[in-house]
């Protein structure tokens, strides 16, 4: 079973008040909790053979959603800190996003925010498919549509209003100016290691 991770080091985080803090760390382990729930009633129909059946089918489609909740927002507080830093211009991230089709690191950026100032909820994430070695600003729809198969996400921002009403309103463009200051780039560069 999974347990949440605890992230309470971010509290105290510019940008960032405490209570949206603790509220998104509710909400994550939510998403824990109904992970968990999911998979011991998924393995009780199993043993009961009710495959096939409607509720199984549901369920099965309801664990995507709850699964893929609980690890992005995993990687959304984990790709943040206080005391973030800029990313050094001659980090191999920094040398990759600057050689793939973006040009610049100001043009992913831009490409980026633009992604995250979108309609709609959702997840911005720059992910990294390993087979063409490309970079890549997606966007995905609440938890589960728009994931690029096989990538993985180097930097993930949360778009949904949970992450951002409490201290913003409805100013999306300044919760985004927030998070790429509290960016943490080792972390993002570890991913694409």
């Amino acid at each position: 079973m999974f347990t949440p991770q605890n992230f309470d080091h971010l509290l105290g985080l510019s940008g960032f008040s405490d209570t949206l803090l603790k509220n998104h760390f509710t909400l994550y382990q939510g998403y824990v909790t109904n992970t968990n729930k999911l998979i011991d009633i998924l393995e009780a129909m199993e043993k009961d053979s009710k495959f096939g059946t409607p509720e199984f089918t549901e369920l099965n489609r309801r664990f995507g959603w709850e699964f893929n909740g609980m690890r992005l927002h995993e990687l959304y507080f984990g790709n943040m800190k206080k005391d973030a830093t800029a990313l050094a211009s001659d980090s191999p991230l920094a040398q990759k996003i600057a050689t793939n089709w973006f040009g610049s690191f100001e043009n992913w950026e831009k490409d980026f925010r633009a992604t995250g100032a979108m309609r709609g909820i959702g997840w911005v994430v720059l992910a990294h498919d390993k087979t063409s070695d490309r970079l890549f600003n997606v966007w995905i729809d609440e938890h589960n549509t728009g994931h690029l198969a096989g990538a993985t996400p180097l930097l993930v921002m949360d778009v949904f209003e949970h992450a951002f009403i409490t201290d913003y309103g409805i100013k999306r463009a300044d919760y985004i100016e927030a998070f790429m200051e509290a960016i943490d780039w080792g972390e993002a560069e570890k991913r694409l290691k």
